[in-house]
């Protein structure tokens, strides 16, 4: 029985899987996005997260803790730059899975693992225009100013017409 395994083994050894997981993150990392299968991305996703939530804070102690994991100085670099720049207000959460059907050979549900604030399709755009809220008290004041404005333009009119009228008198 396997009451309270909490984790996926993946069908393979403790070494392998762990050699699997660095080289699957130092991918992502470098990459920003890789397609793998389901299975493998929810075994990937917490072993990321921990490194990146590390990588927040850049320590001498933190940065040998994170190439422990990743035996790879340039994802180490990278994960303590560009991806702990992008991240820091963050508070977690920083992948994301997208499912992409069934692999022909073997029918394995495939999916796309990506890091969040690195895809533009899904990131809100910055610059969004100001609109005012309208209420119905709002465009009853504009309602009431309008005549008024009227009134004045048909003001002048007729202070044109009677000075052109004048005028026509004193030339007869």
């Amino acid at each position: 029985m396997r009451h309270n395994k909490s984790f996926n083994h993946l069908g393979r050894t403790a070494s392998h899987r762990k050699a699997m997981l660095s080289n699957m993150a130092s991918s992502l990392i470098m990459h920003k996005s890789i397609s793998t299968t389901l299975a493998k991305a929810k075994a990937l996703r917490p072993y990321v997260e921990k490194l990146i939530t590390k990588a927040k804070e850049d320590n001498m102690h933190n940065r040998r803790i994170v190439f422990s994991y990743l035996q790879s100085k340039y994802s180490t670099k990278e994960i303590f730059g560009v991806v702990a720049e992008k991240v820091a207000t963050r508070p977690g959460g920083y992948t994301r899975i997208l499912k992409t059907g069934n692999r022909l050979g073997d029918n394995a549900e495939m999916c796309m693992m990506e890091l969040v604030d690195f895809n533009e399709f899904y990131q809100k755009e910055t610059t969004k225009k100001t609109t005012a809220k309208r209420t119905r008290r709002g465009a009853a004041a504009k309602a009431k100013d309008a005549p008024k404005a009227e009134s004045k333009v048909e003001d002048t009119t007729t202070t044109d017409e009677t000075t052109e009228a004048e005028n026509t008198e004193t030339t007869e």
